[in-house]
């Protein structure tokens, strides 16, 4: 890799760990104004929703210009988000804003690496770039919480900003971190590529979206791909709390513990990544689809966990299994847009049809824990067996992980049939 893709990598970094800790400051804003707690689930949502929605124009616009220039761009649309959170829009529509700038974001930020980069590179770029994103998930959720927490709120209260409160405080550090992104985003290079004229009419741009979206899903390396990111994106986010839930009432941990839990699968991602980006040329990337069901496997097996070494390794080899399953795949899949329709447009294809199974896999996670579970006490561990039993069915922790276990294995198995099929026709390669 030389210096113009860590260029574009540190430019990532940045951006995402700015979003990352200035949702933990949106919460602890919402706190200190006493909103709703169901506010508190919405800020996410409404960051998310704008993947789905500007779907069909994200790509147009990211192949319109240069992808430097349509980041830095994305870079001051968050930065305004942030802006006015701080100036007093309410937290749920500044952070919707910064998601759409997030949402315009990634497709050029996936595109530029695909244009910039042979694709025998295109792997290890994406194990890169999904090590900076988890790393920036991670940082970002530390960053947030030390400066928008109320130790930096006591050590305000003895300085000459005693006026600022600590979410207002993180604010600031945070507009400076984006301008920080949007400085280095000046030095990503220019390239040689053909720009695609934009289009503003909306159902010119919806109806080539949805051409973009079958033709993906036509070609059979693109179809699996896309399938599995798919999967592994919607599952990734409902893992989280799968996992949070799981160490309260499996683990008797407190939210505090339980979070350094989703943090340890963060890190196995990270580490799954990387791995991938070494190991798995993009000519074998589907040979990764096995790991899939490993991590199906090892899901369930949280059910016979008690002992908390054993919980973090497990947390571990589960984000590494992840990691090193969706990086080749997410390679093939830009791999394949970029020849069928341009980085840009398959980029946002992608984007809509993952965090559309987002939205899907949490709100159905919502509905099992609002439907089939009942109150449980924060500390279970050493009851958990005597009540469950005392519910008189299957429990809803054993449901739930089940369920989730087996939402990854019986399709990762089809997806692993159709790809032998289509080796069989002659429609695939390794």
């Amino acid at each position: 890799m030389n210096r113009g893709f860590y260029t574009i990598l540190t430019a990532q970094f940045l951006s995402a760990l700015a979003d990352n800790a200035l949702f933990i400051a949106a919460l602890a804003l919402l706190k200190i104004q006493e909103a709703p707690a169901w506010h508190q689930s919405m800020l996410l949502w409404c960051f998310t929703v704008s993947y789905v929605v500007l779907a069909p124009f994200a790509g147009s616009f990211a192949d319109s210009m240069h992808k430097g220039k349509a980041m830095m761009l994305c870079n001051g649309i968050k930065l305004l988000g942030c802006v006015g959170m701080l100036v007093g829009l309410p937290p749920l529509l500044a952070y919707a804003v910064v998601g759409f700038g997030a949402a315009a974001y990634s497709p050029a930020k996936y595109g530029i690496v695909t244009e910039y980069l042979p694709h025998e590179q295109l792997v290890a770029a994406n194990g890169w770039l999904e090590g900076a994103t988890v790393s920036a998930i991670i940082f970002g959720t530390v960053l947030g919480g030390l400066i928008a927490g109320p130790r930096m709120g006591e050590w305000l209260a003895i300085t000459p900003l005693h006026m600022l409160s600590a979410p207002v405080f993180a604010l600031v550090v945070l507009c400076f971190i984006y301008l920080a992104a949007a400085w280095v985003n000046l030095y990503i290079p220019k390239l040689n590529v053909e720009l695609k004229p934009i289009h503003y009419s909306p159902r010119f741009l919806i109806r080539e979206f949805w051409d973009c979206v079958i033709k993906l899903w036509r070609d059979p390396q693109g179809q699996l791909s896309l399938a599995v990111t798919t999967l592994f994106w919607g599952a990734g986010a409902t893992m989280r709390l799968v996992v949070i839930n799981w160490a309260v009432i499996w683990l008797g941990f407190n939210l505090e513990e339980a979070t350094r839990l989703v943090a340890v699968v963060a890190f196995g991602t990270a580490a799954g990544a990387i791995l991938a980006g070494r190991l798995i040329p993009l000519r074998q990337a589907f040979r990764v689809l096995p790991a899939g069901v490993a991590m199906g496997v090892m899901v369930i097996s949280m059910l016979f966990i008690n002992n908390v070494v054993l919980a973090g390794t497990q947390m571990f080899l589960v984000g590494a299994l992840a990691g090193f399953f969706v990086v080749p795949l997410n390679a093939m899949l830009q791999h394949r847009g970029h020849l069928l329709m341009g980085a840009g447009h398959s980029i946002a294809v992608q984007n809509f049809n993952e965090n559309l199974g987002i939205l899907v896999m949490v709100g159905g996670h919502a509905l099992l824990v609002k439907y089939f579970s009942s109150p449980l006490s924060d500390n279970m561990h050493g009851h958990a067996l005597a009540y469950f039993q005392s519910l008189g069915g299957v429990p809803p922790m054993y449901s739930i992980i089940i369920g989730f276990g087996l939402l990854l294995i019986i399709p990762m198995l089809y997806i692993m049939h159709l790809h032998r099929r289509g080796q069989a026709a002659g429609l695939m390669h390794d």
